[in-house]
């Protein structure tokens, strides 16, 4: 019998069976997320994002050499006992966590060393497969005041499945093009939250450990598509909520702290979402419809007598009326003969070996027919 199974029976035994809840999306949920999630069905949500306590252990006040306080993370809810009692919660969040994910789904768990390699093996040992951790380089972390370690500059996401085999949404594309077009690394630089976005009462922070949009922006639009439902079980001041209502997305959010539901309501309430067609995102090659180079020719993308070149500038090729390529050595063919041909080549890509002069830089042909794909496509 798996880790999972146990947890699941021992839970059956403790307490009888409920009907579970019906999914109340686009609501803050006021509870313990445990019991909360139990009472959710199975296989219900797309993806969950978890921010989760992080058992930072402190000891005493924390103070800047000027003798300023500084506004550390002293809640009860960050505090445990014993590592013990730290890792029985931590594993049975995310034994409830697992059951209420659909089988495509992920989940993305974010903490720093106090907490992460705890929670990692927890994930292992539930059935997750891992399938990427992220580290969030802080633009500009809190120094370490006292002098006696390395500044703690990042933080560290664990983004998994729901085992070895199973399928999920992972949006690369949309990845690579917001990263000018490069593949998006696993180390991601982002300021810590502050200015207007920093929720603050009376001057002072409403939850001390608030994450950037940012940050929340580029998860669900790499793991999630228009209409999935999102769950945060760890809510706090709503920033999963937000987002989600921004990029169309679905969401639920547990928190148990009056305070927080109270600032994440006000929050989202103001949150305006994004006009359908700007929702649109770059598709995979596989997923995506089939444009022939000829159409961009014909609908102006690019006209007659446009130059194109490789991105090193090696080869050239001028635009013809028929969207065949022409070099200045006589060749002749489409995107991907030409290409082939003169690289001596087998095969070539043409959509990403030849570009276009775009805004002062070269720019693969690809972005075009992505243009011409949101701009057509319902």
């Amino acid at each position: 019998m798996g880790v999972i199974e146990k947890i699941a029976r021992a839970s059956r035994a403790a307490k009888p069976a409920e009907a579970p809840l019906p999914l109340a999306l686009d609501r803050i949920i006021a509870g313990d997320c445990i019991a909360t999630m139990k009472a959710l069905p199975a296989k219900s949500v797309d993806m969950i994002f978890a921010d989760p306590p992080y058992n930072l252990q402190l000891g005493g006040e924390l103070f800047r050499p000027d003798g300023s306080h500084v506004d550390a993370v002293t809640d009860d809810w960050d505090k445990f006992d014993t590592f013990q009692q730290y890792d029985a919660f931590t594993r049975a969040w995310l034994a409830e966590a697992h059951r209420i994910l659909k089988d495509d789904g992920t989940i993305w768990v974010i903490g720093s060393y106090h907490n992460i390699f705890r929670v990692g093996a927890a994930v292992q040992d539930l059935g997750y497969w891992i399938l990427n951790d992220i580290v969030w380089r802080k633009a500009n972390p809190m120094p370490n005041f006292r002098g006696t370690r390395f500044t703690n500059a990042h933080e560290t996401l664990i983004w998994a499945s729901k085992g070895e085999k199973a399928k999920y949404t992972f949006n690369y594309r949309s990845m690579k093009t917001l990263n000018d077009e490069i593949q998006m690394r696993s180390d991601w630089e982002f300021p810590i939250c502050g200015g207007g976005e920093r929720l603050k009462k009376g001057g002072v922070k409403v939850h001390p450990t608030q994450k950037p949009e940012a940050l929340l922006y580029r998860i669900l639009l790499a793991c999630t598509k228009p209409g999935d439902v999102v769950l945060d079980p760890f809510f706090g001041t709503g920033t999963t909520g937000a987002v989600a209502k921004r990029l169309g997305r679905r969401w639920i959010g547990i928190e148990r702290e009056a305070d927080y539901i109270e600032a994440a309501q006000e929050r989202i309430a103001a949150a305006l979402p994004l006009d359908e067609s700007a929702l649109s995102t770059m598709q995979s090659p596989r997923a995506q419809p089939k444009v022939a180079f000829g159409v961009l020719v014909e609908n102006g993308y690019l006209t007659p007598g446009d130059v194109l070149r490789d991105a090193k500038r090696r080869f050239r090729a001028t635009v013809r009326a028929d969207g065949s390529l022409a070099s200045p050595c006589g060749a002749t063919g489409s995107i991907h003969k030409l290409g082939a041909t003169l690289q001596g080549a087998p095969a070539c890509n043409g959509w990403t070996f030849w570009h276009h002069e775009g805004e002062g830089t070269l720019k693969p042909i690809d972005t075009l027919r992505q243009t011409y794909l949101l701009a057509t496509q319902p």
